[in-house]
């Protein structure tokens, strides 16, 4: 198995945890947990800023010192009904009590006292298209470069029709070189509908030093520290993946791989 693609070490609890340190880079982190009806989930964030992400399921949250009440709402993440999730700053604690069965993401990066807890969406998340033909993408904008909600963190999800691919036409966002391009680790958590099929994700650098072609699962992680990263959907599976991204710079700017440039001037 390659060290970009992770499996889930469990089906029950928290099933993944990947920290700067395990993924040998500097910013992003992610952890997801799968409860069941009653069960708790609990951490403090530490000198992190994290991103609650309520993929699936409903849990009574608090953190930062308030009682955010009963978040989420769609019990299938393929609802597309737009997330609720919950932004903590660093030296904050939280617990999410599940009410039904559920499934939270865990999305962290340094924080800076920046600023203050809150709730992100359901409200102002609008489903949104992105690209045309067999490009064509749905994207939930939870925390990107334009909702001022965090100090490091950009934070989305994307569904992906069946036949189609995301995160295309390949890029990168691997140099710290504002505005030309920034420095930005990433993961992709995947989801597919039916849940029994997969999708392929490559991560490759221009001269090949690194080039791996991941065959993903329902539930999977690739961790994405450099390198052009685009995903397919084959035909017959949706597919989904929540993505956090974390660098120097809270900015998104990329640069396309050679062969594709011609296409992002195309349909420019």
């Amino acid at each position: 198995m390659t060290i970009l693609l992770h499996r889930p070490f469990g089906s029950h609890g928290k099933v993944h945890e990947i920290t700067p340190a395990s993924a040998g880079w500097r910013y992003v982190g992610f952890s997801l947990y799968r409860l069941r009806p009653g069960e708790v989930a609990a951490e403090t964030t530490g000198d992190r800023e994290v991103i609650l992400v309520l993929v699936e399921g409903r849990a009574s949250v608090s953190g930062g010192g308030q009682d955010w009440g009963v978040l989420g709402e769609r019990l299938s993440v393929f609802e597309k009904t737009p997330p609720h999730s919950l932004y903590l700053p660093d030296g904050s604690a939280w617990q999410a009590v599940a009410e039904t069965a559920c499934t939270i993401a865990v999305c962290s990066a340094p924080g800076r006292g920046g600023h203050a807890a809150r709730r992100i969406g359901p409200e102002g998340i609008v489903l949104t298209e992105r690209g045309k033909g067999t490009n064509r993408r749905q994207i939930h904008n939870i925390a990107m470069e334009a909702e001022d909600v965090c100090d490091s963190l950009l934070v989305t999800e994307v569904f992906t029709p069946a036949g189609h691919w995301s995160s295309y036409p390949s890029h990168r966002h691997d140099e710290d070189d504002y505005p030309r391009i920034t420095y930005l680790e990433e993961t992709y958590y995947h989801r597919l509908n039916p849940a029994n099929g997969f999708g392929i994700q490559r991560v490759y650098t221009d001269d090949l030093r690194l080039d791996e072609t991941m065959a993903v699962q329902d539930g999977d992680v690739v961790c994405v520290p450099r390198g052009h990263h685009p995903c397919g959907a084959p035909y017959g599976f949706e597919m989904y993946y929540l993505n956090v991204m974390a660098g120097p710079l809270r900015k998104w700017r990329f640069v396309a791989a050679p062969e594709v440039e011609w296409i992002l001037k195309r349909d420019a």
